[in-house]
Formats: C-alpha cells, sequence, structure tokens
C-alpha cells in the first residue's frame, strides 16, 4: 500500500504562540525617510463595511471599472508628541540614552505614569545634544486620546514612532520642533499610501489542537479506541522527547501580527463623519467622532483594539494613488 504523504497542519512561523505582553504593540523595526517627519500613526478600530470605487491597480482585469471593496473604519483622533527618546548603539543592540518629556503634558497621563512634578526640558535637550555623535536613531514618545472617542476608556496608550531624517541631528531638530503638540492623520499620512497595520489579534483563548492547527479529526476505528480531536502521535521513541513542531493545545489568539501594505483609500475628517456612521453607530463600538482612516481589506483584532499604522517598509513602489469612491455603505454590519 502507497504511504501517505500530505503537507503539516498549521504554520510554525509564530511559534510559541502564546499571549501577547501588552494590549499595545511594541514596533522595533522602522522604514528609512530622508524627509523628517514621522512614521507611524494610532487609531481605533471601528468595524467593517463596503465601498464602491473605480479599480485603479494596474493591469488588474477589472482596471477601470467599478467595484465592490470591503474596508475597514478606523477613528484617529490627534496624537500627541509627548517626549523624545535618543538611542546608542551597543554590542546588544539598540540602547536608551535619555528622554525628553514635553511642558504641557496631558492630565490623563497621570493614569499611566508618574508625572514628574520638577522637570527641566531644557536640561535633558542639552544633555542628548552634547552627546550627539553617539547618538544612533531619534524616536519620539506618542501618548493617544481615548477620551474623545466612543472607546469606553480615559487612559491614554504610549507608543514610540520612528522619525524620518538623513541624520540624528536632524530628526533631532524635528522631534524638538513637535514636541508637545498634537497631530493628525493628514500631517502623517496620505490617501492612498501603503501602510503595514500592527495589532495584538483577537484572543480566542485556550483551544485545542484541531482548532490552533487545523489538524484532522481521527477517523472511524481510530476514534472509537481513543479521542478523536487529538494528534495520533506526538513524536517517535528517538529522540526520545516531544518536538516543539508537534500540534498541541494551548493559547489562541491575542497575539501581536503585522500585516504588510494594506491601502488607505481615503482619509476623513471629523466634520465628514456622517459618510460613515451607521444610524445608530457601529456594532459594539458607536458612533465616529474624530477623523477617520477607511482601509482596504481587515486588519487585526477586535472593535476598539488600539491599531499602530506604520508607513511600508517594504512597499516594493506600489501604485499609490487614491482610487474614486462612489458609495460607502452605511448599513449596520452585526459580528464585523
Amino acid at each position: 500500500m502507497a504511504r501517505h504523504h500530505q503537507p503539516r497542519k498549521g504554520s510554525v512561523a509564530f511559534s510559541p504562540r502564546k499571549r501577547a505582553a501588552k494590549e499595545t504593540p511594541r514596533i522595533k523595526s522602522w522604514p528609512m525617510a530622508n524627509e523628517p517627519r514621522l512614521l507611524g500613526l494610532a487609531g481605533y478600530k471601528v468595524g467593517m463595511t463596503h465601498v464602491m470605487m473605480v479599480d485603479n491597480t494596474k493591469n488588474s482585469p477589472t482596471e477601470g471599472m467599478e467595484i465592490s471593496t470591503p474596508v475597514t473604519i478606523l477613528e484617529v483622533p490627534p496624537i500627541c508628541v509627548m517626549g523624545i527618546r535618543a538611542y546608542e548603539n551597543t554590542t546588544r543592540g539598540l540602547k536608551a540614552m535619555g528622554d525628553v518629556l514635553a511642558d504641557n503634558l496631558n492630565e490623563e497621563l497621570s493614569r499611566k505614569i508618574s508625572l514628574p512634578k520638577e522637570y527641566n526640558k531644557d536640561a535633558a535637550v542639552e544633555k542628548i545634544k552634547e552627546n550627539l555623535q553617539h547618538v544612533a536613531e531619534i524616536r519620539v514618545l506618542i501618548n493617544t486620546n481615548p477620551k474623545v472617542t466612543s472607546v469606553p476608556k480615559k487612559k491614554p496608550e504610549i507608543f514610540e514612532c520612528g522619525v524620518g531624517g538623513k541624520t540624528p541631528d536632524e530628526q533631532l531638530n524635528f522631534a524638538i520642533e513637535m514636541l508637545g503638540k498634537e497631530i493628525s492623520a493628514k500631517d502623517i499620512m496620505d490617501d492612498g499610501e501603503y501602510v503595514d497595520s500592527i495589532a495584538i489579534t483577537k484572543g480566542k483563548g485556550f483551544q485545542g489542537p484541531v482548532k490552533r492547527w487545523g489538524i484532522r479529526i481521527q477517523y472511524g476505528k481510530a476514534a472509537r479506541s481513543s479521542k478523536a480531536r487529538h494528534v495520533g502521535s506526538i513524536g517517535p521513541w528517538t529522540p526520545s522527547r516531544t518536538m516543539w513542531t508537534v500540534a498541541q493545545a494551548g493559547q489562541m489568539g491575542y497575539h501581536k501580527r503585522t500585516e504588510y501594505n494594506k491601502k488607505i483609500l481615503k482619509i476623513g475628517e471629523a466634520s465628514e463623519a456622517d459618510a460613515v456612521n451607521p444610524a445608530g453607530g457601529f456594532v459594539k463600538y458607536g458612533l465616529v467622532k474624530n477623523d477617520y482612516i477607511i482601509i482596504k481589506g481587515s486588519v487585526p483584532g477586535p472593535s476598539k483594539r488600539l491599531i499602530i499604522l506604520r508607513k511600508a517598509i517594504r512597499s516594493n513602489g506600489k501604485n499609490s494613488d487614491a482610487p474614486q469612491i462612489n458609495y460607502i455603505s452605511t448599513a449596520s454590519k452585526q459580528g464585523v
């Protein structure tokens, strides 16, 4: 009898599949940019709908035709640059040299961190400038403003954001200029631009190997003598241990995931929020009250989850022209 062959079940690319440490994802890599500007933005996932748009993808079978496309709505209130962080290169990678905090910090940040009572910002800036020859990279600290959205929370999220610029000196001057200012989505992103969406996926708890890895359920004879929803074998006698590649039960979901090259179809202002709001608001979210972004396709995470958009780190020269949107569905969508 011929031996049965089939591909392994489930990708091991994201192992170990354990819960993320924080709901705010940490980004370790940022794209290179010669122009001094912020390289990331944060928003809250509202929900999904669909739009009718003219396909402007070159060489597409539907190029120039009106097509229906599923989209995700993100609410993106203005973010605030609350600090600057300088990094130096060491044998163990980048190491923080020092921080600079803004004078006008959001009072809601006291829910997250202990705000300094007496702080000399000029001295902190001068310290970084004196050691600028050792600085490898400048990043900024961003705080979100969930209080003005429909997300039922007041505590801001804090995350690092990369800064464009040819030299650390150029990055530092731009960061000092932005320190303490509120920045909107249109100051960072453009219509038609490609971005990477980074977020923590929807958590599904402890699941068995069938749901977690997609293995086959045991057939009749094997299922009668034992269990049905388990692996047939967890490994050979030699080596006398269970390999990490064997599909087993465990945590499913609530992992940090990055989806590359998601296209921004439109960045809308708060005054245009009625163009996307269904009657009564989005299911499990509510009404969009601030600027919003329409992204083609889906992004990780459930509604109300923080989504960080990073400028595409491997765009490969994709078409970045904004398409013509003829219709945005405002029908209420259940379960998206």
